[in-house]
């Protein structure tokens, strides 16, 4: 792991409120934002199924809240979840809240006896890392409520493992991920950069978005992904509409041969005014740079009254990484009430 992610400030900072040795709290709430990707350059294959990425990753102000609190004795993570796409998130050990309180707890020699509730805000299944999101904050809160103190470069370690987009989301703001993307190097931002997104009716598979991509790049030369130096640049000095030139998504032509009708989204929000359109990671959610706060809330109405996508969201970056919010008494943490 990249020591350029050890140190603190506003984009790094995890937001503890208690430090190890302190009284624990009964429960604790943690806040991670969702991300988008402003460039996702992808490589070729490697040998062990995994592509070399050159990552640019914006977090975004739309955000679930995760709260863990104790568990019964041996019963191990138990996990339940509200919000709009709730029915869609797996309540089992694949959870990535699951698993990082079980890789926390293994890490430090304890049970990982837990309940963990998580409030559901980001879409699923949309390319905007809510199952990574809803990972590092679970890993944020159960240390907190463990009373661990675990420094910052093993939390993102363990991030690493879990999976690529888990330790952007603990460290949010601005950042260009290598390596298969957990490779963090953070970006200065010169601004507020307002985005629309368009949440599709299904979602899509990550891995089957790559597996197309592996396929219509079958027998090509891909190369090397590397971040575009004038993207970087409009970070920097907060242009968005130098940034809505520069912004690209490699997996954007796979997401569309798997699911042909977010073309019409993508048309109908440059219709409407948007700076740029693109594909929002693997996808489905497509995703709009806007001149402004005023320009978004009109390209989100025109957006939902074409008819092209389920529901529509506005939302700001760049926003704080994974941050505790509360620790509280309230008994009721992890059933959502």
């Amino acid at each position: 792991m990249s020591g350029s992610v050890n140190g603190t400030g506003s984009t790094g900072d995890t937001g503890r409120t208690r430090s190890a040795g302190s009284a624990r709290p009964d429960a604790v709430r943690a806040r991670v934002p969702a991300k988008v990707n402003a460039q996702l350059a992808v490589g070729g294959a490697r040998p062990d199924g995994f592509h070399d990425l050159a990552n640019v990753f914006l977090a975004v102000g739309l955000y679930d809240e995760v709260t863990v609190a104790p568990g019964a004795p041996g019963g191990g993570p138990v996990l339940t979840c509200t919000g709009p796409d709730a029915a869609q998130v797996p309540l089992d050990a694949t959870n990535l809240a699951a698993r990082a309180a079980v890789a926390l707890a293994d890490r430090h020699g304890i049970a990982p006896d837990v309940r963990i509730h998580i409030a559901k805000d980001i879409p699923v299944a949309g390319g905007m890392a809510g199952g990574s999101a809803d990972g590092a904050a679970a890993l944020l809160a159960c240390d907190t409520l463990w009373g661990l103190g675990t420094p910052r470069d093993e939390l993102l370690a363990l991030c690493a493992d879990l999976g690529s987009d888990v330790p952007f989301s603990l460290l949010g703001g601005a950042a260009l991920g290598t390596g298969r993307g957990e490779q963090l190097t953070p970006l200065s931002v010169g601004g507020t950069f307002h985005w629309v997104f368009a949440v599709a009716e299904e979602g899509l598979s990550t891995p089957r978005v790559f597996q197309e991509f592996d396929r219509l790049t079958a027998g090509s030369d891909v190369p090397p992904p590397a971040a575009d130096p004038a993207l970087l640049a409009a970070l920097r000095t907060g242009d968005a509409p130098a940034l809505a030139k520069a912004l690209a998504n490699d997996l954007q032509r796979a997401a569309l041969s798997l699911r042909p009708a977010l073309r019409a989204t993508l048309t109908a929000g440059t219709d409407a005014g948007a700076l740029a359109a693109l594909v929002s990671g693997s996808g489905p959610t497509t995703a709009f740079l806007a001149a402004d706060a005023e320009a978004a809330h009109r390209v989100a109405g025109a957006l939902a009254a074409s008819g092209t996508c389920r529901t529509t969201r506005v939302a700001a970056s760049p926003a704080r990484g994974a941050t505790v919010v509360a620790d509280t008494a309230d008994p009721a943490a992890g059933t959502g009430g």
